[in-house]
């Protein structure tokens, strides 16, 4: 079961992050991905376990409500939310956190896939994460949905930038 696991979730990575969107007819030539690379060091490979285990706590600490757990974060964070708003600076990002947190009277996550990613040929760092969340609010209303996270670090190992995907299945 692990070995399908894990054949699944590279065979996705490598899917994602390939060039076989049959909707893209051309990217721009910076944009480009050609798989597999020529140059190793030009392509994604498995990159530093330690990443992936801190975006894993990262989610934890969003169930927990418990924010000031893990100082992962640069000053100058940026994240990118699924509503289009962009929210810059680590104190904004904390507090913007806790205060919608702070609104559910629970949060409950479950993690299907997290890879550490290295691109060496761009020198970054990146943590790929999907999952579901499911919220519950004060008047006990239950909202559940399918997210996808990438997270970037920086070569001090804290968190630069993070862009997240929702999606709302039906019941």
């Amino acid at each position: 079961m692990k070995r399908l696991f894990i054949s699944l979730t590279t065979l996705l990575t490598f899917v994602i992050f390939s060039n076989c969107f049959g909707q893209v007819k051309s990217k721009p030539k910076s944009m480009q991905v050609e798989w597999p690379p020529k140059d190793p060091s030009a392509g994604f490979m498995i990159g530093k376990a330690a990443y992936a285990k801190m975006i894993i706590e990262m989610w934890k600490d969003w169930d927990d409500n418990a924010f000031d757990r893990h100082d992962y974060m640069a000053d100058s964070v940026t994240l990118y939310l699924p509503d289009g708003v962009v929210v810059k600076g680590k104190e904004a990002n904390l507090e913007g956190a806790k205060k919608y947190r702070g609104s559910l009277a629970s949060a409950k996550s479950t993690i299907f896939a997290c890879i550490s990613l290295n691109n060496p040929g761009r020198k970054e760092e990146a943590v790929a994460i999907w999952g579901e969340e499911e919220d519950t609010m004060p008047d006990g209303k239950v909202e559940k949905k399918g997210l996808h996270e990438v997270w970037w670090f920086n070569k001090a190992g804290k968190i630069t930038a993070m862009r997240q995907w929702t999606a709302k299945f039906g019941e």
